[in-house]
């Protein structure tokens, strides 16, 4: 009974597993072979806060390590996108390469702000927090009281 080890459920390289299969992989991955144990990165992505601050929203995403200039913000038709792309090379100009590294990766979060106004929304990245103010749209109350008979 020791020398059994489960057979491990997750696709390493592909995952589509979204919920409580993750939770079997985990235990999977305790019993398998590898060491540290390899993590994919298909669920991974930046955290991102939203806060409702009653006439506009407030979105602060984390960004470590990242320049303004590998961000890109959008807003459209009440959907905001903040996507990252890094393209990182560690160049040198020697020929007698024994090591070098190129390494590109790519992130980017959508959120649905119904009534988000395209005017006026400021972002500023500052200390590795990406912090975007979206004001609201007013929107006319075309509720009505209904009496019951």
């Amino acid at each position: 009974m020791a020398g059994l080890v489960p057979f491990n459920r997750k696709n390493k390289e592909i995952s589509t597993n979204t919920g409580f299969e993750d939770f079997y992989n985990v235990l999977d991955d305790f019993f398998s072979n590898d060491w540290p144990f390899r993590r994919s990165l298909t669920h991974d992505t930046f955290k991102v806060d939203v806060e409702d601050n009653g006439n506009e929203y407030f979105v602060e995403a984390e960004v470590p390590g990242i320049d303004k200039k590998d961000i890109n913000v959008e807003l459209n038709d009440g959907k905001l996108m903040i996507s990252i792309t890094m393209d990182e090379r560690n160049e040198s100009k020697k020929k007698n390469f024994i090591h070098r590294e190129r390494r590109y990766s790519s992130m980017s979060r959508s959120i649905y702000l119904e009534d988000a106004k395209s005017d006026g929304i400021k972002a500023k990245l500052e200390n590795g927090l990406l912090k975007v103010v979206i004001p609201k749209e007013e929107k006319p109350n075309n509720s009505i009281t209904i009496d019951v008979e």
